[in-house]
C-alpha cells in the first residue's frame, strides 16, 4: 500500500509539474515546430499591488513580470535581432535582463506607448543546423520587471503586439496561448532586397544622420584602447559643445584619455567600490571616470598639439561638428581612451562596447541614437607610411538619427515681412516654449501681433507700448491679457524685398537674443518653388544643395564674419534697451527657371527655416497686400535697413 501511495503522489507532483511547465514555458514545442522563421513570444508570469493605493482604480500601479523569448528557428542566422512590443498599459520598465532599449535609453524608463529591445550580450541567435539544436545559442529569454497602471491581477496585461523589428522578415498576427502569453511568427521577406549574404560575419556599416565608431585599436587582459569616431553625414545637422554618454555594463573604467576628457573626473567610485578590491596595485589617483554613466566633452583647440592630452586627429574643436556640405573637414571628432576592464572579462579577445548611447550639443537637433552594431573592423592608413592599411581589432557602430521628441519646442524661430506690407508678422507666441507661470502675466494661446518693422530690434519685454500702438493705428485687435513671448535666443526676419518681371529679391536678418556665441553659424532654407531660380546672396556664402535636398539654400558668414555674437547691452545701458547680435544679407533670385512663380502668395517665402541644423518655428499667416494691411511706399521699405545699419557701427 505505501508503494502505491509514494507512486500516487509521485504522479500527482509530475503532473501538476508539467501543468506549471506548460503554463510559464513561453511557447509549445508544437508552435515552435510549425514556426519556420523567428518566433517571438511574450509571456505574463505574475504581478502584484503596489503602493500607494490610490482612489482611482485607472492610477493604481502594479509590478509585473514578463518573459520575452527570441527562438531562431531558420536556415539563417539572426544578427543583431530587435523586437518591438507595443505596450499599451503605461508600462515603466524597471529591469531587462540580456537586453537593451533600442533608442539608447537607460533603465528605468517610461514604455507606455511601445519600445524597441535590442540583443546583449547575447546580439546574434545562430541556427538549429549549426548547433545541433543548441537552445542557449538559437534562443534568447530576457525577463522583464516593472510597473503597470490600473490593470489589476488575475487580469494579464499583455502588450497590443510584438514583432520582430530586423529589416526583412514579415510577422503573422500573433496568437495567444492561454491568457497571458503571445506568439508570432516572423519569416523572411522574398520581396527584401539585401547586399548581406549568409556567409558574411558581419552585418554592413548603416546609413544615419550622424555614425559613431567604436574601434579597439590596442587589447590587453585587463584593458584596451579604444578610438571614438564621430562622423556627420547629414547636410543640416550639426553639434555645438557635443556631450557624449554612454552604460558601461560591466564594471569598466576609464583610465586616460586623449582628444576628449570626462566632463567630472572622479575615481571615488572605484576606490570604494570592487574595481577598488581588484586592482589593489593601481593608483587611482590617475584614473579618470570611474561612472557607470560617464559624460565626455570635447578639447578646446589650444590643447591639439598637447603631448598628452592631444596629438589626435579631428580633435580639439571645442565640441563643434559642421555639416559635410559646410566644411567637410570639420564634419568629424575624434579621442582615444584607456578602458580597464573587470572580471570575468579578464582575456584580451573578450571585448564589450558600452550601450545606451547619447549625444547632444548647445541649440542642436535631437538625435536618438540605436545600439552599437558588430562590424568589419575599420581600417585605417598605416601608420609607418607603407602604402598598405591596418585594421583594428574589432569595431562596433553606433548609428543616431535626427528626431523631433513628441511635445518638444523649437530653439528659433522665424518672422515675414514684405514691400508690400508695413506690418511684420513676428515669431508665434511660444514658439520656443512658453514661461512657467503665465497665469497672470500673458496669455499662451493668443496671436501674436504685427508690429512696426523698427520694433523688431527691440527685446520683447520693451516692444508692449510699439505693438500696442500699431494695432490702434491699423485698427486691429488687442488680446487680453497680451500674448506670451516667443522665448527664442535665436530668431530669423524673411523679408520678401523686390519683385520684378526677371526676378525678385529677399533680405534675411539673424537676430541673437540669447547669451550665447555662435562661432561658425549657418543657416538653409527650404523653397519647394524658389529653390531653382537661386542666383547669389551679397553679404553670406551661399549654395543651392544637390540631390534630396534640392529644394534648399545653405547659407553662412563670410571669412572672418561667421561670427553671430549673443546679445549686449545697448550704448547707453540705462536708457537703452539690450541689443540682439544681428547679420544680414540679401538674396536674389531669377524667374527665369522657375516660371509661374507667385512671390506674393507664399512662393517667395520659405517652407522650412533651420538655424545651425534646427528647424525654426514659423508664422501660420503670411503678409498680403489685402484687406487692412496697407502698400508699403519705397521709403517705408529702408526703415528697417537703414536702422540696421546705425545699430552695426
Amino acid at each position: 500500500m505505501a508503494s502505491h501511495y509514494f507512486l500516487s503522489c509521485f504522479i500527482s507532483s509530475v503532473a501538476v509539474l508539467s501543468i506549471i511547465l506548460i503554463q510559464t514555458t513561453p511557447f509549445s514545442t508544437a508552435q515552435s515546430a510549425s514556426c519556420n522563421g523567428i518566433l517571438v513570444s511574450y509571456a505574463y508570469t505574475g504581478g502584484t499591488r503596489l503602493p500607494p493605493n490610490v482612489s482611482d482604480a485607472a492610477k493604481q500601479p502594479y509590478r509585473f513580470e514578463s518573459t520575452l523569448t527570441v527562438l531562431n528557428n531558420g536556415l539563417d542566422d539572426l544578427k543583431s535581432w530587435k523586437v518591438f512590443v507595443k505596450f499599451q498599459h503605461n508600462e515603466f520598465l524597471v529591469s531587462a535582463s540580456g537586453a537593451v532599449l533600442a533608442d539608447g535609453t537607460t533603465l528605468p524608463a517610461a514604455v507606455g506607448n511601445g519600445t524597441i529591445f535590442a540583443g546583449y550580450p547575447m546580439t546574434d541567435l545562430k541556427t538549429a543546423v549549426e548547433t545541433a539544436g543548441d537552445l542557449t545559442q538559437m534562443q534568447v529569454q530576457i525577463d522583464l520587471v516593472g510597473t503597470v497602471f490600473g490593470v489589476a491581477p488575475p487580469t494579464v496585461p499583455l502588450p497590443s503586439s510584438i514583432n520582430l523589428a530586423n529589416d526583412g522578415f514579415i510577422c503573422k498576427k500573433p496568437t495567444g496561448q492561454g491568457k497571458n502569453v503571445s506568439n508570432v511568427c516572423c519569416t523572411k521577406d522574398p520581396k527584401f532586397k539585401t547586399n548581406i549574404t549568409i556567409d558574411d560575419e558581419f552585418l554592413p556599416r548603416q546609413d544615419g544622420d550622424l555614425s559613431i565608431m567604436y574601434d579597439v585599436i590596442r587589447t590587453y587582459d585587463s584593458n584596451y584602447w579604444a578610438e571614438v569616431t564621430i562622423a556627420n553625414h547629414n547636410p543640416l545637422g550639426r553639434l555645438d559643445n557635443w556631450k557624449l554618454s554612454w552604460d558601461w555594463m560591466n564594471d569598466e573604467f576609464i583610465y586616460s584619455m586623449k582628444g576628449a576628457y570626462p566632463y567630472v573626473v572622479d575615481a571615488s567610485d572605484c576606490v570604494f567600490g570592487k574595481q577598488g578590491t581588484f586592482y589593489k596595485e593601481l593608483d587611482f589617483a590617475n584614473v579618470l571616470n570611474c561612472e557607470r554613466r560617464p559624460t565626455i566633452i570635447d578639447l578646446p583647440p589650444t590643447k591639439f598639439n598637447d603631448t598628452d592630452l592631444g596629438k589626435i586627429p579631428f580633435c580639439c574643436r571645442n565640441g563643434t561638428i559642421l555639416p559635410p556640405s559646410m566644411d567637410p573637414s570639420k564634419s568629424v571628432s575624434k579621442f582615444q581612451m584607456q578602458v580597464f576592464k573587470m572580471p570575468p572579462a579578464l582575456n584580451r579577445s573578450q571585448l564589450s562596447p558600452p550601450q545606451n548611447w547619447k549625444i547632444n550639443g548647445t541649440l542642436n537637433p535631437t538625435y536618438k541614437c540605436g545600439p552599437p552594431v558588430r562590424v568589419s573592423p575599420s581600417e585605417n592608413p598605416d601608420p609607418s607610411g607603407l602604402p598598405s592599411n591596418k585594421t583594428v581589432m574589432a569595431s562596433w557602430q553606433v548609428v543616431c538619427n535626427i528626431t523631433k521628441p513628441k511635445g518638444a519646442t523649437s530653439k528659433c524661430c522665424v518672422s515675414f515681412s514684405a514691400y508690400y506690407n508695413d506690418s511684420v508678422i513676428p515669431c508665434k507666441t511660444c514658439a520656443c516654449g512658453c514661461p512657467s507661470n503665465t497665469a497672470r502675466t500673458c496669455s499662451t494661446t493668443a496671436q501674436a501681433m504685427f508690429l512696426p518693422p523698427e520694433a523688431l530690434l527691440v527685446p520683447f519685454d520693451n516692444r508692449t507700448a510699439k505693438a500696442v500702438a500699431w494695432a490702434d493705428l491699423k485698427h486691429l485687435p488687442v488680446p487680453k491679457p497680451m500674448p506670451c513671448s516667443d522665448n527664442c535666443g535665436v530668431s530669423i526676419n524673411w523679408h520678401v524685398y523686390t519683385d520684378y518681371t526677371k526676378g525678385w529679391s529677399a533680405r534675411v536678418t539673424l537676430f541673437n537674443w540669447g547669451d550665447t556665441n555662435f562661432a561658425d553659424w549657418f543657416a538653409a532654407v527650404q523653397m519647394d518653388k524658389a529653390a531653382a531660380g537661386f542666383e547669389k546672396m551679397y553679404s553670406f556664402n551661399a549654395t543651392a544643395l544637390d540631390g534630396v535636398n534640392n529644394n534648399t539654400i545653405l547659407m553662412q558668414g563670410l571669412p572672418g564674419l561667421n561670427y553671430l555674437v549673443a546679445e549686449a547691452d545697448g550704448a547707453n545701458p540705462l536708457n537703452d534697451p539690450r541689443v540682439p547680435g544681428k547679420q544680414q544679407s540679401v538674396i536674389s533670385f531669377t524667374k527665369k527657371t522657375t516660371p509661374g512663380i507667385d512671390v506674393a502668395h507664399r512662393d517667395g517665402f520659405p517652407t522650412k527655416v533651420f538655424f545651425n541644423g534646427e528647424e525654426c518655428s514659423l508664422p501660420s499667416v503670411y503678409p498680403t497686400s489685402s484687406g487692412f494691411r496697407e502698400v508699403l511706399s519705397w521709403k517705408t521699405s529702408i526703415v528697417l535697413s537703414l536702422l540696421l545699419v546705425i545699430l552695426m557701427r
